[in-house]
């Protein structure tokens, strides 16, 4: 027998992301192209989703979308229950900012701010204290094992520590949903395992779920699920 307070969590629990029937079109003077094309998945609270696909077929659509950077043309999102294909653009802008964490494929540093600022800037645009961002933002440079680089500037970093700085700003608010869009295409093969491993592993520690976007079927295989755009 499931009492009301295990429903709802049941509920919250299969539902955590839920794309129905979602299409982006562009429109480019008086024609107009899909981005995106009848897309539909349902993921699980901390389950792992890979998104296969080809370029042009929508992998870095989706997740914008999801993100709410983008609103779709047509279809449904929801996120937490929350519907927010239908949300404002600054309503989206603070559901994001609360509850969703995103890795680019390029690491988007802000060249003037050091690691450690880098990776506190989520937590800063909250107005958390700064002495609770820099612990937070200690700790977690330290699960990427980039803790002595702190004060280091990115331009000095290599590929694969700015990329691990990237990720480390995306999971330092411990958001209850990741999105990651090609996140090792900049790396070779023996980083981007590690790197990908490396996020798995964190969205693991703070029970998170994650959807990536990638073309790598070997990094897509250490996901819970796969699905493939075409």
């Amino acid at each position: 027998m499931m009492v009301l307070g295990e429903k709802k969590i049941e509920e919250k629990r299969v539902s955590m992301v839920v794309v129905d029937e979602v299409e982006k079109r562009i429109e480019l003077g008086r024609h107009s192209i899909f981005a995106l094309r009848k897309c539909s998945l349902v993921l699980t609270s901390g389950k792992s989703l890979a998104v296969l696909g080809s370029s042009g077929t929508g992998k870095s659509t989706l997740i914008h979308l999801i993100a709410g950077l983008e609103r779709p043309s047509a279809g449904v999102i929801t996120v937490e229950n929350a519907l927010i294909s239908e949300m404002s653009d600054s309503d989206r802008a603070d559901f994001r900012k609360k509850n969703i964490g995103v890795i680019y494929q390029f690491h988007h540093l802000l060249p003037e701010f050091n690691v450690l600022e880098n990776v506190m800037m989520p937590l800063r645009i909250k107005r958390l204290s700064y002495n609770y961002a820099k612990r937070k933002a200690s700790e977690i440079l330290e699960k990427v094992g980039l803790g002595q680089k702190g004060k280091d500037q990115p331009a000095t970093l290599s590929g694969g520590e700015r990329q691990r700085v990237a990720i480390a700003r995306a999971m330092v608010s411990m958001p209850s949903l990741i999105l990651a869009d090609e996140p090792t295409g900049n790396l070779d093969r023996v980083n981007a395992r590690k790197i990908f491993k490396m996020i798995l592993s964190l969205v693991n520690d703070h029970g998170s779920t994650l959807i990536v976007a990638t073309h790598d079927l070997e990094l897509a295989a250490l996901c819970n699920d796969r699905q493939v755009l075409a």
